[in-house]
């Protein structure tokens, strides 16, 4: 993982920065998929409390290549102002970014209805675990190709190291064990 692209975010009137940011990261995720890569990283190089403007896609040259071959942005490249693919600096940081679930969801609560393993005054105690172990990682809002519902994809970044750790990165550019150049 040697060279990166920006993909910087313009958003307008129409669309704002977070609907805009989900959609470029849903037609990456497509693509990913596509092209069956587990070796394609993101980054949010933007990160305070937001996500930010600027969407990083770390690879080989060869992959990077790869990826932009297929014009995955699609009609979304007017809303982005994307860099040639470049070199990582020298000297960064690296770190891992990957994807966090809540153990306490809606979808699980309904699962244990439907097997009858909950009685329903453990369904309000349940309700209130729940609500109150909501996280506040940032997130992107995805749609599923499957069945149109949306989702969210919580992130947790991992703690700022000097090596960089090598190994593969799901569909959607994450991974726990893998890092991305930080800078």
């Amino acid at each position: 993982m040697d060279h990166y692209i920006d993909i910087k975010i313009k958003p307008d009137a129409e669309m704002r920065e977070n609907v805009l940011l989900n959609k470029v990261y849903s037609k990456l995720h497509k693509a990913l998929s596509s092209l069956k890569s587990t070796d394609i990283g993101v980054s949010f190089p933007k990160y305070k409390v937001l996500l930010g403007d600027v969407l990083r896609v770390h690879g080989t040259e060869i992959k990077l290549s790869e990826l932009q071959d297929t014009e995955w942005l699609g009609g979304l490249v007017g809303y982005c102002e994307l860099t040639p693919i470049k070199e990582i600096p020298e000297g960064v940081t690296y770190r891992t970014i990957s994807r966090i679930q809540a153990n306490m969801t809606e979808a699980k609560l309904r699962r244990l209805v439907n097997r009858g393993t909950i009685s329903p005054e453990e369904i309000k105690q349940y309700k209130a675990k729940m609500f109150n172990r909501g996280l506040d990682n940032p997130y992107l809002e995805l749609e599923s190709v499957s069945n149109g519902h949306k989702h969210r994809r919580y992130l947790v970044f991992g703690d700022k190291t000097a090596e960089a750790t090598t190994g593969k990165f799901d569909f959607f550019g994450l991974s726990k064990t893998s890092t991305i150049p930080w800078f």
